[in-house]
């Protein structure tokens, strides 16, 4: 029994692996082609992003052209690379699938090859358009199914029937339909469907991300990045479980994929937590928690993370630097988490030669602040550069990465060679400056992607173009560098880094033919929602259901996004939660006056889309740690769960308390504060849910953690209750009120709208434009009037603020107040103290206790002692 369950997770991990890959591998022709086909997409996609074809002037494609061609690659290697059923034959390639994959290929390239005749006659598809479209359709949603499985083609199926048998649905939800010819045109022939912004932003932006993500792991990025958590914290209290942990955000620097992280850390991590104390399903799930982060960590943070920039029309620099802090509170806490579990099962640090303890920290903590200067210094110098360089910065800056990683390479020969992937030679790390300076050239690519991005705000792409280029430098003169200085033959060390180049190259290019379909078909669904109106017909099934409660919604949200993260990946279920229920969340916020920012609401999406990996009963990340842990995946699951509850409360806190997303931050020493009383109330959280702080927490110190949580990180909440945020000017004084508002300021409107059987009471905020009252009123498009003694909204401007929020002149509307802001409150700072006094409160109950405790033990010890001679 043992042995075949044994059998059955590696089974899970080898089907895992070959999803991202392709599960065939046939030998001959075939062989080549599923390799030569790989690189050639590769080099397509460097070519359409580099600034090579402005350049040369030849090669320029459109928006368009790219999105055919970029889906034509990824739909004929799924064709080929993926059987259609599990027993299909894996050593060859059936006739039927190369016909498939030629078919596929054509429609979809079909818009680039017929482009100019398209863009003649728009919306008046030809029997031939409507042929291509029906049939593209078809096989992608074939194609999709064997890459992804039939969790995301039956989403995108059950939107497609709706499109056509709208008429026939409840009243609720009804809507007129459309014909063929229509649904043609907007899935197929235009970038409303298939070919929309989810598949523009594969094709532009995360092809060479997950490209650079390849090529660093094929020059031995992972393998240092493992070895220098293991160096930094491994030889701590559950070293191993906390090396996991920052392994794993580290590789969220070059993956965006949870199952990646855990497949490709947790062989070791999994292995080395298990030798030290910590049960299979425990191990299994820091795993599972720390791979599932990875998605959130900055710079790299998935696809996701890239169609929101586009979604919010956000620049992506912009993004990264706000999902900075919740993603290092949600890493934090997991190493707070894991120390609290080894603390709980009496582990202790694992020994080691030579060095006391207190020298190797002092001397790892030198090195760390040592590396964070030294990177700060790096930071201002390369933004000084384009300052006094001007045009001639970007030589200036090749320049200095080419000299600053053969400088780093050269330092690096003088250090040991970094120990492997194994067990012992992590353990036993003898250096951490020796590990940290063996391969500081591998930050070098992601320093050139923060510098595009950071300094001289490049789009994603081009940035990712550069730090591609420089991987592929580094890729073709590592190993040759390193054999002229030790004198070894260059010729063989240069095949070798070729051939590495060319296996990134296609392991880059098979993990993207998951996302090129899923993206694919999550434009099935956006363009259902705009094709039928379906979303607003949502918000108000929503708005009725929750009844116009914010949180409801927010719930509501947040178990939409797990159920569908049971058979979605990441990217399709953040497309389809976004499209549906973000634009609901963002209005009602509008409507109570609370001014959530969109870009919260879409974090706030992608947060629970990463959670579904980790939630029971389909956790896709829980099943592969469990293959490797030799753990129940159910347990694991949910052990992982329960350790991504930190994680979960992050995104409702941030929705409300925005300093945390670096908004509204105004000096350093604001931000500071905000980062330290945000990880005490992660760690209040950590100890309520684990019961553990010094020792077992009792139920009234549960009650004070999760007390100083709430002060910590929503101070805001008894600051309303205390005081009120706004004060309210009546009726005759809302022109005198707006008049006086500073221009930093909103308009904030007290109305109450009737719409015969029912009255809506909200208070809509709006940024405006001008000086005086009735100019800035015209600003967002409303104008007053007095009717008796009510004043009223007499006029409303096409497409304003109050319109999109559903007011409209058939139903009156009359303006009870406007709001400004108290300024009498004491500062929201001061509310978060009480917070740190009742942590120190349980900290130094728990510390009494302990040292009772430890007098106790120490006495019977010596009882037994007596008693024994």
């Amino acid at each position: 029994m043992h042995l075949e369950k044994t059998v059955q997770k590696s089974d899970i991990i080898k089907e895992m692996l070959e999803r991202d890959t392709g599960r065939r591998k046939p030998r001959g022709l075939p062989h080549a082609i599923l390799i030569i086909v790989p690189i050639i997409w590769s080099i397509f996609q460097l070519w359409i992003t580099s600034p090579l074809p402005y350049a040369l002037g030849f090669g320029i494609l459109n928006d368009t052209a790219a999105r055919s061609l970029h889906l034509g690659f990824a739909i004929f290697l799924a064709y080929l690379g993926f059987p259609m059923f599990k027993n299909s034959p894996k050593d060859r390639i059936p006739f039927q699938d190369w016909l498939f994959a030629l078919a596929a290929s054509f429609c979809a390239c079909y818009l680039y090859i017929f482009q100019d005749q398209l863009a003649r006659r728009p919306g008046l598809p030809t029997s031939l358009d409507i042929a291509v479209a029906v049939a593209g359709m078809i096989l992608l949603l074939e194609a999709t199914r064997r890459v992804m499985g039939l969790p995301m083609t039956c989403v995108a199926i059950i939107f497609l029937c709706y499109v056509f048998l709208g008429p026939y649905a409840p009243d609720l939800i009804a809507h007129r339909g459309a014909s063929l010819s229509r649904a043609a045109s907007q899935f197929w022939l235009t970038q409303e469907g298939v070919f929309g912004v989810p598949l523009g932003v594969s094709a532009s932006f995360v092809f060479l991300y997950v490209l650079f993500g390849a090529m660093l792991e094929g020059a031995g990025a992972g393998n240092y990045l493992t070895a220098l958590s293991f160096a930094l914290l491994g030889q701590l209290r559950g070293g191993p479980a906390k090396a996991a942990v920052v392994a794993s955000g580290l590789h969220g620097l070059i993956s965006g994929s949870s199952i990646a992280n855990v497949l490709t850390c947790g062989p070791v991590t999994i292995m080395l937590m298990k030798k030290v104390g910590f049960s299979a399903e425990k191990a299994g799930a820091v795993e599972v928690a720390a791979g599932s982060n990875g998605q959130i960590m900055p710079p790299v943070m998935g696809a996701a993370a890239f169609l929101m920039a586009e979604y919010i029309n956000m620049p992506y620099s912009q993004l990264i630097k706000h999902a900075f802090i919740p993603a290092i509170l949600a890493y934090l806490s997991l190493l707070y988490i894991v120390h609290l579990e080894a603390c709980k099962m009496g582990m202790t640090a694992v020994p080691r030669p030579h060095k006391p303890i207190l020298h190797r920290l002092l001397s790892v903590g030198l090195t760390v602040t040592g590396s964070v200067i030294l990177v700060c210094l790096i930071y201002y110098f390369l933004a000084w550069i384009p300052s006094v360089f001007g045009s001639y910065s970007f030589l200036i800056f090749a320049l200095f990465l080419i000299l600053g990683y053969l400088a780093l390479l050269i330092v690096s020969l003088r250090m040991p060679p970094l120990p492997e992937k194994d067990y012992e030679s992590l353990l036993h790390v003898e250096s951490a400056t020796a590990v940290i300076f063996s391969g500081l050239y591998f930050l070098m690519p992601t320093a050139t992607l923060v510098w595009g991005l950071m300094v001289m705000e490049m789009s994603p792409g081009l940035a990712a173009y550069y730090a591609c280029l420089l991987m592929v430098f580094i890729l073709l003169t590592q190993k040759p560098f390193v054999a002229w200085r030790r004198g070894e033959p260059i010729k063989p060390a240069l095949k070798f880094g070729v051939s590495r180049l060319l296996s990134s190259m296609v392991n880059g290019a098979k993990n993207m033919v998951g996302i090129g379909l899923a993206t694919a078909s999550a434009g099935i669904v956006v363009g259902s929602v705009s094709l039928t109106g379906v979303g607003q017909v949502l918000a108000s099934v929503v708005e009725i259901i929750s009844g116009g409660y914010l949180p409801i919604v927010l719930i509501l949200t947040a178990m939409l996004s797990i159920l569908l993260g049971m058979g979605l990946p990441t990217t399709a279920n953040y497309i389809i939660v976004s499209t549906l229920l973000s634009p609901v969340i963002y209005n009602l916020s509008a409507a109570h006056g609370l001014g959530i920012p969109l870009l919260a609401v879409h974090l706030f999406c992608l947060y629970f889309g990463v959670m579904a990996d980790a939630t029971p009963p389909v956790a896709l990340a829980a099943f592969a740690a469990s293959g490797i842990s030799g753990g129940d995946p159910f347990k694991t699951g949910v052990q992982g769960f329960f350790y991504e509850l930190r994680t979960a409360i992050l995104p409702f806190v941030f929705l409300y308390n925005q300093e945390i997303l670096f908004l509204h931050i105004q000096n350093a020493v604001h931000f500071i504060w905000i980062l330290l009383t945000s990880l005490m109330a992660c760690m209040a959280f950590a100890c309520a849910t684990q019961r553990f702080m010094l020792i077992k927490t009792r139920w009234w110190e549960v009650i004070l953690l999760l007390s100083a949580m709430v002060f910590l990180f929503r101070p805001d909440i008894p600051q309303n209750r205390l005081y009120a945020p706004f004060i309210e000017a009546p009726p005759e004084k809302v022109l005198e009120t707006i008049e006086q508002l500073p221009p930093e300021a909103n308009i904030r409107l007290h109305i109450v709208t009737d719409f015969g059987t029912r009255e809506l009471d909200q208070v809509v905020v709006m940024p405006f434009k001008g000086d005086g009252a009735e100019e800035r009123l015209a600003s967002v498009g409303v104008y007053l009037a007095w009717e008796g003694d009510r004043l009223m909204i007499d006029d409303i401007a096409y497409n304003s603020r109050l319109e999109k929020l559903g007011v409209n002149m058939d139903d009156p509307t009359q303006v009870l107040g406007a709001e400004t802001v108290n300024a009498d409150r004491p500062p929201k700072w001061l509310f978060s103290v009480p917070g740190l006094f009742l942590f120190g409160l349980v900290f130094l109950s728990q510390r009494s206790r302990r040292k009772l405790m430890l007098r106790s033990d120490g006495l019977a010890g010596g009882k037994a002692a007596a008693a024994g001679s």
